[in-house]
């Protein structure tokens, strides 16, 4: 409920926050927190993204920033009213710091704070040019020296990498790095995006044809141009593709296509890369200060090696190299895997009349999508909770307001409800034999993606084909591949005529390893993941997302990738990252990433 008692509670603990903070008292500041606390910080005191959990990590924060952060103007934020929600207040906060404007949410319980969210709005004297501030376009009077924007795009794009150089330079212009890109255009940082491709959007048109959003379009928006409100709930992937290719133009952004990068090395003295690239066959060489690899969350594809791949005398290739059932029609297909990319692939081969059989390794999680919806994103993602005030903004501040910690313990009792609400389906699906998981804890599937990115299916059809033998269901491990066929460890023999592999991704350091060296790739270690020692996602607990959106132990080199959600939300806080070293602010980073693992 909305209730201004509620309002003038959380007033009263974040003046004195405010207080102790301005007074250096980090013993009292420390103490207004619980002792079971969460604070998690984009940004604004830590240059990093981090959580602190317990009082004494918030200590040990503040004892490294206060006096550098100060910090000021704790405040609910204008226009909002806290709530009181069986005695957890609940409010939308604003405050300072000497050189940004922050925005958050704050949970207090029994007069505690319970998890505080501090994220970083925009750096002061540096702020995008909208509203009030917006560009004019065109320069009104007569000048003999004007130049037309048409004219003015286009020396900015000759020059660009030839005669000036690019702040930025962004590896992957996917989803990502589009949407880091646009960011950037409007800080007014000199960014290139390099894309291997003929066109933007051709990573997603040059994937196999069934390929669509299996996340809802309330999720999905991009920075500053939200999709239309006709826009399919579950968007094609060539629609997708043909959206990217216009969001770059519209966005302005020098995006060079059919370009790869051939090296990268880093001059310590001079503070820069320098990246060797090929632009449509021509070389060209760049010297960026900062590179950001956006080449996918799910980095190098993993083709696996079995014994006996070189005499099999089909077709055989990954899944991210699939090109649809066209040319398998009467044919035996064989598919290994059984995760999200595996059963699409499967449904379209059935569709295409090829006799298709999965073969599951291990377990799967699988969750319907009209019950993901309602269920797990209804709240904050979704046509009702648009037309009950909710905006993009504010449920990807939710939603990054939960610590990781404990954000499993919120996701157990919604995968229970849909556990029970689909009960019929789970078991059709244990009555043909598929093997079900809801993760080493039962909290589904959003703590799966976060943790490994992996081992689930957001079902869209493909299930109730394996339910009714359409698609026919093998299990177990590769012993060897023969000239025309699959076989199992167990003996089963698989005839095949193609061979898919949905075997997954690896890290994205793999992408640095091949581009600058493994010696790089190693100093940063793994990307992604959360270190819950719960499986394909090993120990010690991280608290965050490794290497991701922010800094790592190679000076000047980022990852960036995740959903459009991801890549929508954290690249704001990527691009100020940016946008504050090139202009000078000091950026010291506070908890920055030990390595754990390197692949």
């Amino acid at each position: 409920m909305l209730d201004h008692t509620a309002t003038d509670q959380v007033t009263e603990v974040l003046d004195r926050l405010g207080a102790a903070l301005s007074d250096g008292d980090i013993k009292a500041a420390a103490g207004l927190f619980a002792t079971d606390c969460y604070w998690r910080d984009l940004v604004t005191f830590t240059w990093n993204i981090k959580t602190m959990e317990g009082r004494a990590a918030v200590a040990d924060m503040l004892d490294a920033t206060l006096l550098r952060v100060k910090p000021m103007g704790w405040r609910v934020a204008e226009g909002e009213v806290a709530s009181d929600d069986g005695g957890v207040l609940t409010a939308w906060i604003s405050f300072e710091t000497a050189v940004a404007r922050g925005y958050g949410l704050i949970r207090i319980r029994g007069g505690e704070i319970w998890t505080l969210l501090t994220s970083m709005v925009e750096l002061k004297g540096h702020e995008e040019p909208a509203g009030f501030d917006r560009p004019m376009g065109v320069q009104h009077g007569a000048s003999k020296t004007r130049r037309t924007w048409a004219e003015s795009r286009e020396d900015e794009a000759k020059s660009l990498g030839y005669t000036t150089q690019p702040y930025v330079l962004i590896v992957g212009g996917g989803q990502g790095g589009i949407a880091l890109g646009a960011r950037l255009r409007q800080l007014g940082v000199p960014t290139i995006i390099l894309e291997k491709n003929e066109r933007p959007g051709d990573s997603w048109r040059n994937r196999y044809k069934s390929l669509c959003l299996h996340d809802p379009v309330w999720y999905d928006h991009l920075p500053y141009l939200p999709f239309p409100p006709n826009w399919p709930v579950f968007a094609p992937k060539d629609k997708i593709g043909d959206w990217l290719e216009m969001y770059t133009k519209v966005m302005e952004l020098n995006y060079w296509t059919r370009s790869t990068c051939k090296s990268a090395k880093y001059d310590v003295a001079r503070g820069e890369w320098t990246v060797v690239v090929d632009r449509d066959g021509q070389e060209v060489t760049l010297r960026p200060k900062e590179l950001v690899l956006a080449t996918g969350m799910s980095g190098k594809a993993n083709l696996p090696k079995f014994k006996g791949m070189e005499r099999f005398k089909g077709d055989q290739h990954h899944s991210s190299r699939h090109p649809g059932p066209d040319a398998y029609r009467g044919k035996k297909a064989v598919v290994i895997g059984s995760n999200n990319s595996a059963h699409d692939i499967c449904a379209a081969l059935w569709e295409g009349d090829v006799d298709v059989t999965m073969v599951q390794r291990s377990s799967t999680h699988i969750v319907r999508s009209d019950t993901l919806m309602d269920l797990a994103l209804g709240g904050l993602y979704s046509e009702a909770a648009v037309k009950a005030g909710m905006t993009t903004n504010k449920a990807d501040m939710i939603f990054a307001s939960l610590p990781y910690a404990i954000l499993h313990e919120f996701q157990i009792p919604v995968y229970a409800q849909m556990k029970e609400r689909d009960a019929a389906f789970y078991a059709g699906l244990e009555k043909a034999g598929f093997w079900l998981d809801w993760g080493d804890d039962n909290s589904g599937l959003f703590m799966k993606y976060l943790r490994r990115g992996s081992g689930y299916y957001i079902d869209v059809g493909a299930s109730q084909l394996i339910i009714d033998g359409k698609i026919k269901l093998a299990h177990g491990n590769v012993a060897e591949i023969t000239e025309d066929a699959v076989m199992l460890e167990d003996g089963t023999r698989l005839p095949a005529d193609v061979i898919v592999y949905a075997t997954g991704y690896g890290s994205m350091n793999g992408w640095a390893a091949d581009l600058i060296g493994q010696d790089v790739a190693d100093k940063v270690g793994k990307c992604w993941g959360l270190g819950s020692a719960t499986t394909k996602d090993p120990g010690p607990w991280e608290g965050e997302e490794r290497n991701m959106w922010k800094p790592t132990q190679q000076k000047g080199l980022w990852f960036h990738g995740g959903n459009l959600h991801q890549s929508r939300h954290y690249s704001q806080f990527l691009s100020l990252q940016l946008k504050a070293r090139m202009e000078g602010i000091d950026t010291p980073v506070y908890g920055l990433q030990e390595v754990h693992h390197k692949a």
